[in-house]
């Protein structure tokens, strides 16, 4: 299957009014994060849609393809296709896209594109014991890459494996941008829904010098009392 049937079939479901509302929401003025990035206003369940439809026979090559269009919905439906080859393949498979996400990841390049895909690393190095690649990506200069790196461990988090968040939310203690500060307190809130004492751990070390964000989204599912006990500075 061709990746221009893909596009004429979101090109079907394109809406000019939620594609300028999506430029809006995504940042994508000069000097933001999304600049330069297009729209269609195709929702995200119809993106699924196509997406199941069409992954059990579109190659590598053609998802290569949607993946370096400027449109978004087109990468992210490329993305969803992807993930859904990941899951109903063998392990021979599943490394083959494991890799070819790693090659193509310049263009995993907005936070809803990360999320919806970032699986596909997690859920193949948690089988793993070689992680080293997310440290690589956690010291990147790329927001996109760094985000790659703290939300891969949402998977390790499900296994009860909490090393690596903690090592990752540790080396993005300090950076600068709000979606990084946002990444790493939602998978330490994650952590402290399976293991609050090793949650509570790291933020009695680190809360004071936590970014405002990143503490509200670790303490959020936090008691009222204590939550704004951490966001006073008063623990």
């Amino acid at each position: 299957m061709k990746a221009a049937v893909v596009k004429n079939e979101l090109k079907e479901i394109s809406n000019p009014e939620k594609a300028k509302s999506f430029l809006r929401f995504f940042k994508t003025d000069k000097g933001q994060y999304s600049e330069g990035d297009k729209f269609l206003g195709a929702t995200v369940p119809k993106q699924r849609k196509i997406a199941k439809n069409h992954y059990k026979e579109i190659s590598l090559a053609n998802i290569k393809e949607l993946l370096g269009s400027d449109f978004h919905e087109h990468r992210l439906t490329a993305l969803f296709m992807l993930v859904y080859k990941f899951e109903k393949s063998d392990e021979i498979e599943r490394q083959k896209i494991f890799n070819f996400y790693l090659k193509n990841k310049e263009r995993v390049n907005n936070w809803d594109l990360v999320d919806s895909s970032v699986q596909i690393i997690g859920k193949y190095l948690s089988e793993r014991n070689d992680r080293a690649i997310l440290y690589s990506l956690a010291v990147s200069k790329n927001l996109w890459d760094k985000r790659i790196a703290i939300i891969s461990t949402y998977d390790f988090i499900k296994n009860n494996q909490f090393e690596d968040t903690i090592k990752i939310s540790r080396i993005l203690l300090h950076d600068k941008h709000d979606l990084i500060h946002k990444a790493v307190g939602w998978m330490l809130r994650e952590l402290g829904k399976r293991d609050l004492k090793t949650e509570k751990n790291f933020l009695k070390k680190y809360y004071k010098e936590m970014p405002r964000a990143m503490l509200r989204y670790a303490v959020e599912k936090f008691p009222e009392r204590e939550r704004k006990k951490y966001l006073a500075g008063e623990v």
